[in-house]
């Protein structure tokens, strides 16, 4: 009788079935309840990545649970030719929750690359009245998608070299003030970024920055558009970053936690760049369809019901404040906001620490080598960050011990 674990022959049925495209699974998950997840063999996880920032409301929320069952029953989807009232409610609340307002206009897709597509589309309808404004400004090191637009955008050369040459006129510029001032001029039609570079390891942007880009785009007329595909939706204790800055950008793109666990994206444009797009210059069969739409409107409302916004804020100062506390001399520097926190590591040892924290039953992630990457479910509790605390000490203490004795 064979003592093959089924995750073992789950590993095999993913090899010989998966495109190569996707990295072999660490772990096959089969249930989660909050902030914990079950692998197929019963072992138990805390889940402090929340699906790389997706799962805001941790697994198997019933408000999540009922909105999905409630509208597979009545409407699942009915292409843009016709609207739903779920569609209608959450344009209307992320206009409000952003403070877009009147003025602005929600464009719906299905994930987060999809709806940086539709930023570059916007980006490009930002021509000027002369037609001079070609090029789109990117940040070295960003990511925004791996769909041909948005890879355009990500600033890291070694995901696009497969896939050369790029769509044109998108410049990658150092993130710097003086960068910014060299680079932004009447021909820029849009700078994309991040508030806080996320898969870089949760790198935040130096001080004065987004201020900076603002004013300068403003003075020549170039669109500045934030990436808050991973930073919004309550994760870094604001519906959105920029709200944390006194920036108003011209719009937003949105997904990941929206609807804690059911794809849905959108762009969401501020003011005069709602008027930019005209019928039929951009669509999606699937967007904005009423099930997604439906789902994303119960997990923000809990959200706000739970003031699980404020809790990011309370909940990541203790993340930080512990993990600083623990003294391990592999942590240089705690970087990010509310919970989307980034350890800086003196040493490469990222990969190890977060294989470390799997076997310990701590699932957090390395982006990479020298940064280790943490964002729970926005329901995370004292108790839990504790746990997590307790784990990551023992996974670093491991780490280096196993380095010294490689030295030696």
């Amino acid at each position: 009788m064979s003592t093959e674990t089924q995750t073992e022959t789950w590993n095999d049925r993913f090899g010989a079935s998966l495109m190569r495209s996707l990295t072999p699974p660490k772990i096959m998950l089969e249930r989660g309840q909050g902030c914990r997840v079950w692998d197929v063999d019963g072992n138990e996880y805390l889940d402090f990545l929340a699906g790389i920032a997706v799962n805001s409301l941790g697994h198997a929320h019933p408000a999540l649970v009922e909105a999905i069952s409630d509208q597979a029953a009545k409407l699942v989807h009915v292409s843009n030719y016709f609207a739903t009232p779920p569609q209608l409610e959450l344009a209307e609340r992320l206009k409000r929750i952003s403070g877009a307002g009147d003025a602005g206009r929600v464009y719906f897709g299905n994930s987060g690359a999809e709806a940086n597509e539709a930023a570059f589309k916007l980006a490009r309808l930002n021509r000027g009245a002369d037609g001079r404004k070609t090029r789109i400004l990117a940040l070295q090191q960003a990511f925004h998608g791996r769909t041909m637009g948005a890879l355009a955008l990500t600033g890291k050369p070694a995901l696009q070299e497969d896939f050369l040459p790029m769509i044109p006129g998108v410049e990658h510029i150092e993130t710097s003030i003086e960068a910014l001032e060299r680079s932004i001029d009447d021909t820029v039609a849009a700078l994309i970024l991040e508030p806080i570079k996320g898969e870089a390891g949760v790198v935040d942007l130096p001080e004065g920055f987004l201020q900076a880009a603002r004013t300068l785009t403003e003075t020549h007329g170039a669109l500045l558009i934030l990436d808050e595909i991973q930073t919004g939706i309550g994760r870094t204790g604001a519906w959105f970053a920029f709200q944390n800055t006194g920036v108003t950008p011209d719009a937003i793109t949105v997904a990941k936690g929206i609807a804690g666990g059911f794809p849905i994206g959108a762009l969401v444009t501020f003011g005069a760049a709602s008027d930019l797009f005209s019928a039929g210059q951009h669509g999606s069969t699937f967007g904005g369809n009423p099930l997604g739409t439906r789902v994303a409107n119960a997990v923000l409302a809990e959200i706000e019901r739970a003031g699980l916004v404020e809790n990011a804020v309370v909940k990541g100062e203790r993340i930080r404040a512990g993990i600083t506390a623990l003294g391990s001399d592999l942590v240089e520097e705690v970087r990010g906001s509310g919970l989307l926190v980034g350890v800086g590591l003196r040493l490469p040892v990222a990969a190890a620490v977060s294989a470390a924290a799997l076997d310990r039953g701590l699932i957090i992630n390395a982006p990479n080598e020298s940064s280790l990457r943490i964002a729970p479910p926005l329901i995370v509790s004292d108790d839990e960050i504790d746990e997590f605390l307790a784990i990551l000490a023992q996974s670093m203490a491991a780490v280096a011990g196993a380095d010294q004795e490689t030295t030696a």
